[in-house]
């Protein structure tokens, strides 16, 4: 008999008998977005990062029978069944982006297993900037290519000119390069379930979603770059604001992929935030 989590690419280092610790990546990443963070916690945490439904390695989603699978609602389900065969009871939890989104939803609704949490560079706002970003990526990267190393020319040399708005261009090309996979033909498409990012993109913005953040009952930080576009200053401070449980961190100079452009500042707000889990 399948287990749920057999439907995810997973990962998990640390000692057993060490606190849980669980990262979860944003929209049109994977678990190795995480794996340097993930490192700096492993000797005193048991880690789990896995790469989200429709998403790298991952099973994708009959969206004809089950529509919500990509709302931040349907993938904090997944996490809860990933959780439930993995008998962790108990964790803290780290979300970047979509990820952060999926993790305060999942704590909203299921406080009992969430010793902390951790939201990165979003909020519970209706803002489409982070999804017309996503949008523009997916519109304007002209996969099928003929050969991967046809992709690896185009995202080196045409990517940084196509997005030369975006100060970030460069690494943004190679992390989405990590995204193409070669098919039997011998073609280079998205690993990712397409279809589905377009949902995941427009159902994390379709609402507002204060009422989760104001639910939330264990204590959460919350860390935005400070030149970032899709967690405004007013929202970062709000959030703030409506939950006396939420602390922040701004740290300046670095835009949307906070745990990549200030690893060390970034690395060093969680270990602060995470240390009285770490001493258990």
């Amino acid at each position: 008999m399948s287990r749920f989590v057999d439907q995810f690419f997973t990962q998990i280092t640390g000692p057993e008998d060490a606190p849980k610790l669980v990262f979860l990546h944003g929209v049109m990443g994977y678990a190795a977005n995480w794996r340097r963070v993930a490192r700096q916690f492993e000797d005193r945490f048991q880690v789990l990062v896995y790469d989200s439904r429709g998403h790298g390695r991952s099973s994708h989603a009959d969206l004809i029978s089950n529509p919500d699978a990509y709302t931040p609602e349907g993938l904090a389900e997944d996490l809860k069944g990933i959780l439930d065969d993995l008998g962790w009871k108990k964790v803290a939890l780290v979300g970047h982006s979509m990820g952060g989104r999926v993790v305060y939803t999942f704590a909203a609704k299921y406080p009992e297993y969430v010793e902390k949490l951790v939201i990165v560079d979003i909020g519970p706002d209706m803002s489409l900037s982070s999804a017309s970003t996503a949008m523009r990526v997916i519109e304007n990267v002209p996969v099928p290519f003929a050969s991967k190393r046809e992709a690896k020319e185009w995202f080196d040399l045409e990517f940084p000119k196509a997005f030369s708005d975006m100060s970030n261009a460069v690494a943004l090309a190679a992390w989405l390069y990590a995204n193409i996979m070669e098919t039997e033909d011998g073609r280079a498409v998205w690993r990712f379930d397409e279809a589905g990012i377009r949902g995941a993109v427009v159902s994390g913005r379709e609402r507002e979603r204060w009422d989760e953040i104001r639910s939330l009952k264990v204590p959460t930080l919350v860390i935005r770059g400070g030149r970032s576009k899709d967690l405004t200053r007013d929202v970062y401070d709000r959030m703030l604001r409506e939950n006396p449980l939420i602390e922040g961190v701004e740290i300046p100079g670095v835009g949307h992929w906070v745990h990549s452009e200030a690893f060390e500042a970034f690395t060093a707000a969680l270990e602060k935030f995470l240390a009285v889990d770490a001493s258990q």
